[in-house]
């Protein structure tokens, strides 16, 4: 083995285990209906049909389901600051994020993709 490649490892070895620490949990993919079951629990602000009851509460129905993994997951760490959410998050496991995400993005709702310039 030569010296830069003893060098090259010493050095991808710790920026892939950092790197890994900042990713999302790896999940399969979510079942709806047991997100179904779990969402009631949303409905009160996001509604049962995942379009939210208020305008301050954020639409689910459609949504992609990555970035409501993301989200639930940012949630439930702390990364994203919201006290209502973190503590519905907080109870989450990977599982449940996966099953809740597949539910709301199974839906349809009035999200749109903005067209690009």
């Amino acid at each position: 083995m030569s010296i830069h490649s003893n060098q090259a490892t010493r050095f991808a070895v710790p920026l892939l285990l950092v790197l890994g620490a900042f990713a999302a949990p790896a999940t399969a993919a979510g079942d709806a209906a047991a997100g179904q079951e779990m969402a009631a629990t949303c409905a009160a602000c996001h509604g049962a049909d995942g379009i939210a009851v208020a305008p301050n509460y954020p639409t689910l129905a459609g949504q992609y389901e990555s970035y409501l993994v993301q989200s639930l997951v940012g949630y439930r760490s702390g990364v994203r600051e919201n006290a209502i959410m973190a503590g519905f998050a907080s109870q989450l496991s990977d599982r449940d994020i996966a099953d809740l995400a597949a539910w709301f993005a199974s839906l349809s709702g009035p999200l749109q993709t903005a067209p690009r310039p």
